[in-house]
């Protein structure tokens, strides 16, 4: 196995990683061994191998064999010497992907979901709203739930109790959460959860993962992250680990957040700060194109189209109690 430095400068992926399996395999890669997570592989022409390569290392094999959709590389090492490059689908393309036993293991917890009803819910399971603009969305095949796709006022996923929206999750790939504290969508994304009675984020990966990151400075996104808790500490930002532990969570919370608003209607306990604009729904408030209208009248400043800021709802809800009064 021949791992040597990509010659490319503008690519993301540094090295390039030779296995003499048949004529030769060449993939580019973002490392030189997947230490703490799977390493994603870009398949290349042998012809992009270098005349004079920039070798990085050169290490004999005692094993590289393909097995069904996997080659085992088993290196002449005492450490770190057993490997796998995995070929895949995902996200609708074909992927390769570098793995250790480590990384599968913490890609793959070995652990069970458990398939018991949350308490308190009625036998048919749960109703769970999907943001029409999510991609990807969780099917939620494995628990006791059935989805319909509507436009959320916030999150990616969310409960009703009749026309009221009671509670929602927003999801976020690791990525999309670094991508998102960086250029503060996530901060816009918290204020609108904020609005509603129950509200949580929930991110597919470990928080260790926060601190692998290499385009950006992993302290800051972490304080970024620490600073968006304290200011909304009513909305927790939960690290699952995986997809699919992710996606078991965001049932459970639902789950719990409607049998919390059910008890509440119950007594007769009014829902505070409940915002249930929905597409196609009844809402307890004005739409959104009201408030805007309202904002523009008073020459307040606000999009042609998408959401308003926390702080002209705030202002909406203040004007219209003191008209009350």
């Amino acid at each position: 196995m021949v791992i040597a430095r990509n010659p490319d400068e503008g690519s993301s992926l540094g090295f390039l990683l030779w296995l003499p399996l048949g004529d030769g395999l060449l993939f580019r890669t973002s490392d030189t061994w997947p230490r703490t997570k799977a390493l994603y592989c870009h398949p290349a022409d042998l012809e992009e191998w270098p005349a004079e390569p920039d070798v990085v290392e050169r290490v004999a094999l005692r094993s590289c064999a393909r097995r069904g959709a996997a080659i085992d590389v088993v290196l002449d090492r005492a450490r770190e010497n057993r490997s796998q490059v995995v070929y895949t689908r995902g996200r609708g393309r074909d992927m390769v992907f570098w793995q250790s036993p480590r990384t599968r293991k913490q890609a793959r917890p070995q652990v069970r979901t458990p398939t018991a009803r949350p308490g308190g819910l009625d036998d048919d399971g749960i109703e769970i709203v999907v943001d029409a603009h999510e991609r990807y969305p969780y099917t939620f095949g494995k628990q006791q739930a059935r989805t319909v796709r509507r436009a959320l006022v916030a999150g990616d996923y969310g409960v009703l109790l009749g026309d009221t929206l009671v509670a929602s999750v927003e999801r976020k790939s690791l990525p999309d959460l670094v991508s998102s504290v960086t250029n503060s969508r996530l901060r816009f994304a918290l204020g609108d959860l904020a609005a509603l009675p129950r509200a949580a984020v929930v991110v597919e990966d470990r928080w260790s993962q926060v601190f692998a990151q290499r385009h950006v400075r992993p302290a800051q996104v972490a304080d970024s992250l620490a600073e968006l808790q304290v200011r909304w500490p009513a909305i927790p930002i939960v690290f699952a680990e995986t997809r699919p532990l992710a996606e078991e969570w965001t049932y459970r919370y639902l789950a719990a957040a409607l049998a919390w608003a059910r008890d509440e209607q119950a007594v007769g306990t009014r829902l505070p700060g409940a915002v249930t604009e929905l597409s196609g729904g009844g809402t307890s408030e004005p739409s959104t194109a009201e408030v805007r209208a309202w904002a523009r009248g008073h020459g307040i400043e606000v999009p042609d189209r998408g959401r308003l800021r926390p702080a002209v709802w705030e202002r909406f809800r203040a004007a219209r109690l003191s008209e009350e009064r």
